[in-house]
This record gives structure tokens, sequence and C-alpha cells, in this order.
């Protein structure tokens, strides 16, 4: 894939962005603070499932104050579908009371004070910059970017940050906001995990994978 041409990389966001033209975020929040824990909710956890959770969570949390105040074991008990809550719901408190008493309830807008709150990592901070404040500098690896990279050719790394250090080589920056969604959406409805649909697939062309086959 290094040898991928500029006008191919072009035509595969294209392609793919006709493909999926409503490709957006898809973890509902009106705050940037709910972002941030709507987006540690979605740790190993579908958006899905999320945004089932956090209409619940968000009527009886209202502020940064509600979550630092919140029994953890009622705040376990509505988060519990989402998994691994019991880390989950340490990580809302302790991020809430970061938030609250270094960041004056702001939420910060940058890599460093982002990834020095709890439960937000380097994908989870990419989430954030990109919605919350229409930043994109980064690409968040998921499972889906991971899967999509490896099989079409982007990266031959299993580590995501070093995934996407090779995808930042490769698209250019003005499209990093369309790569973030795109791939999102391509792994979730046609490069399947368990049932790909290399037929159907808009960039089967550039796939190394496919073209393997």
């Amino acid at each position: 894939m290094e040898n991928m041409e500029n006008n191919e990389i072009i035509n595969i966001i294209k392609n793919l962005k006709n493909a999926y033209p409503d490709a957006t975020c898809s973890l509902d929040f009106k705050e940037p603070y709910q972002l941030v824990f709507a987006v540690m909710l979605s740790a190993q956890c579908t958006d899905e499932r999320v945004n089932k959770t956090t209409p619940i969570l968000f009527a009886r949390c209202k502020t940064l104050q509600d979550f630092i105040d919140i029994d953890i074991k009622e705040l376990e008990n509505i988060i519990h579908p989402c998994g691994f809550y019991k880390n989950k719901a340490k990580n809302l408190k302790l991020c809430a009371k970061q938030l609250v008493e270094n960041f004056n309830g702001i939420v910060p807008n940058n890599y460093e004070d982002l990834m020095s709150l709890a439960g937000i990592g380097r994908k989870s901070a990419n989430v954030v910059m990109l919605e919350a404040f229409g930043i994109a500098s980064g690409i968040a690896v998921d499972t889906h970017a991971k899967r999509i990279s490896n099989l079409v050719g982007f990266s031959k790394s299993k580590e995501p940050e070093k995934i996407e250090q090779d995808l930042l080589k490769i698209f250019p920056k003005e499209y990093l906001k369309d790569i973030n969604h795109l791939l999102m959406w391509h792994g979730r409805n046609c490069c399947i995990a368990r049932n790909p649909k290399c037929d159907k697939c808009p960039i089967n062309i550039y796939c190394n994978h496919f073209n393997s086959k």
C-alpha cells in the first residue's frame, strides 16, 4: 500500500463517500462532556447499546456534579448493559471529578489534556476532538478501522497507534474527518468481521485481501 498513488487514495475516499453519504458519528450527545462519557461507555460495546443507555444516564445525572455525587452502585446499575460496568462507573466518576477540579467543568480541546482524563485514550480523544470540536488531526482506530486497514493493506501493524500513524501518512489531511466516519461505517455495513461482503465492497479493486483470492 506504500506504493498506492494519491489519486487511488482519493478514489477510495470518493467510493466510500458515495456508498455512505450519511456517515456521521453514531453516538448521541448534546454537551461535550456527554460525548466523553458516551465514548467511554462504547468501549467493547455497540454504539446502539450506548445510545439506549445514555438517555437514562443523562436524565439521572444532569451535571458533572451529579456524576460526582451519585452512588457508584446506582451508577453501575444504570450502565450495566454497556458491559465492564464497574470499571466504567469508576472512570465516569473520576473523569467528572477531573473535569470539575482541573478544567473548570470544561472539556479540554487538546490531546494531552483529554488523555489525562480517566478512561480516555488516544482513540477516544480522536473522537472527542472531531465530534465535539470539529478538529480532525488524527484517526480513531477502532476494530473496524483496524480490520479494514489490515485487509486493504493500509497498514500491516496490529497496534492501533501504529495503524493511525500509517493512515495519517496515506490520507491527505483535508480528508481525515471523512475517513474517521467512513471506515467505521464500512466496517459495520460491508467489511464485516465474520461475513465480509467482498463482492459488494465499493473499494474491493484496491483491496489486497479481495484480489488475493
